[in-house]
C-alpha cells in the first residue's frame, strides 16, 4: 500500500515536472515567435511614419499661419497707433490754433480798450484834430488810387493808339505793295516775248529742276521724321507740334505737285523777258516779274514759319537758335518748283525765317506784322532783303 502511494506520487511528480517543462519551453518560444510577427508588418510602419509626417507638416503650417496672423495683427495695431497719434497731433494743432485765436482776440480787445481810454482822456480839440488828420490821409489815399487808375487808363489808351497806328502803317504798306505789283503787272503786258528757242530751253531747264526738287522733297521728309523723334525725347512739345504741322504742309505741297499737270506753253513766265536783277552770294541773277513774285513769297513764307518756330521755342523755354529748326534747314515750304532755282528760293526763305524767328521768340513785331490770320514782312524790310534792281 505504501509502495503504491509512493509510485503514484512519483508518477504524479513526473507528470507535473513534464508539464512545467512544457510550459517553460512555450514561454521561451513566444518571444521568438513575436519577432517575426512584428517584422511581418512593414507597411503598417510606413503608414504610421507618413501619418506622423503629415501631422508634423500640419503643425508647421498651423505654426506659420499663426505667425502670419500675429504679424498682421501687429501691423494693424501699428497702423492704428499711428492714426491715433496723427489724430492726437491734429487735435493738438487745433487746440493751439484756438488758443492763438483767443489770445489774438484778447490782444485786440485790450488794444481797443486802451484806444478808447486814450480817446476819452484826450481833450475834445485834440480828438477833433486827430479825426481831421485821419480824414486827410484817407482822402490822399483815394486821390492816389484815382491817379493810378487814370494813369493806367492813359497807358492803355496810348497802347491802343500805338497799335492802331501800327495797323494803319501795315495797311498802307500793303496798299503800296499792291499798287507796285499792279504797276509791274501792267508792265508785263508791254514786255517783249522771248524767242521760241529760249522758251524751250527754259522749259527743259524747269522740268529737270522740278524732277530734282521732287526727289529731294522725299529725302527731306525722312530727315524731318528723325528730327521730330528727337524733339519728343527732349520734351519740346510746342516745337514738336510746329514740326508736325510743317511736315503736314510739306506733304500737301508734295501731293499738289505730283497731281499737277503744268501747261508750259501757256505759262507767261516762259515767254516773258527778265526785268530784274538780284545778287546772291556775290553773283547776279536775272528774272522776270513772276520770278520776283516767287522770291517775295519765299521771304514772307519764311517769316511766317520762323515766327511760329520762335514762339514754340519761347513756349518750351528752349534756347534761341533758328538754325536748329528743321524748317530753316529745309527752307522749301511754298516752293512749287517753278520760276526760280531752288537754292535762290531757300536763300530768301531763310532770310525771312531768321527775322520771323527773332520776332516770335521775343514776342514782338520788329521786322513784320500780323494781319487777318497770317504773317508778313514789312515793305521796307522786304525791299532791303530782295534788293531787286530794274533792268529797264
Amino acid at each position: 500500500m505504501k509502495r503504491t502511494r509512493v509510485v503514484f506520487v512519483a508518477i504524479l511528480s513526473l507528470v507535473l515536472a513534464g508539464r512545467v517543462l512544457a510550459y517553460a519551453q512555450e514561454g521561451q518560444q513566444d518571444p521568438k515567435q513575436a519577432k517575426p510577427e512584428k517584422q511581418a508588418k512593414p507597411e503598417q510602419h510606413q503608414q504610421d511614419r507618413a501619418q506622423q509626417q503629415r501631422l508634423q507638416q500640419n503643425q508647421q503650417q498651423e505654426h506659420v499661419q499663426q505667425q502670419q496672423q500675429e504679424r498682421m495683427q501687429q501691423e494693424r495695431q501699428r497702423q492704428l497707433n499711428q492714426q491715433q497719434q496723427e489724430r492726437i497731433h491734429q487735435q493738438q494743432q487745433w487746440n493751439q490754433q484756438q488758443q492763438e485765436r483767443v489770445h489774438q482776440q484778447q490782444t485786440n480787445q485790450q488794444q481797443q480798450e486802451r484806444l478808447r481810454q486814450q480817446q476819452l482822456s484826450q481833450p475834445p480839440q485834440e480828438h477833433i484834430q486827430q479825426q481831421q488828420q485821419l480824414s486827410r490821409q484817407q482822402q490822399e489815399r483815394i486821390q492816389q488810387h484815382q491817379h493810378q487808375l487814370s494813369q493806367q487808363q492813359l497807358n492803355q489808351q496810348q497802347s491802343g493808339m500805338q497799335q492802331d497806328r501800327q495797323q494803319q502803317l501795315n495797311r498802307q504798306q500793303q496798299e503800296r505793295a499792291q499798287q507796285q505789283w499792279q504797276s509791274q503787272q501792267r508792265q508785263h503786258d508791254q514786255q517783249e516775248r522771248l524767242s521760241q528757242q529760249r522758251q524751250q530751253q527754259l522749259i527743259q531747264q524747269q522740268q529737270q529742276r522740278l524732277a530734282q526738287y521732287r526727289g529731294r522733297l522725299d529725302e527731306q521728309q525722312r530727315r524731318m521724321e528723325q528730327q521730330t523723334a528727337a524733339l519728343q525725347q527732349q520734351r519740346r512739345m510746342a516745337q514738336y507740334r510746329f514740326q508736325q504741322e510743317y511736315l503736314e504742309r510739306l506733304r500737301d505741297q508734295d501731293r499738289r505737285l505730283r497731281e499737277e499737270r503744268h501747261d508750259f506753253d501757256h505759262d507767261p513766265y516762259f515767254y516773258t523777258a527778265p526785268i530784274y536783277r538780284y545778287n546772291r552770294g556775290g553773283a547776279y541773277y536775272e528774272t522776270n516779274q513772276y520770278g520776283a513774285d516767287l522770291l517775295r513769297q519765299a521771304v514772307n513764307d519764311g517769316y511766317q514759319e520762323g515766327f511760329r518756330a520762335g514762339a514754340a521755342d519761347r513756349e518750351d523755354r528752349w534756347r534761341a537758335d533758328y538754325r536748329e529748326s528743321y524748317a530753316y534747314q529745309d527752307a522749301t515750304y511754298g516752293y512749287n518748283g517753278y520760276y526760280v532755282d531752288p537754292e535762290d528760293y531757300r536763300y530768301y526763305f531763310r532770310e525771312g525765317f531768321r527775322r520771323g524767328y527773332e520776332d516770335g521768340y521775343s514776342d514782338r513785331y520788329q521786322y513784320g506784322y500780323y494781319s487777318n490770320g497770317s504773317y508778313g514782312v514789312l515793305g521796307n524790310v522786304l525791299s532791303l532783303i530782295l534788293n531787286l534792281q530794274s533792268l529797264r
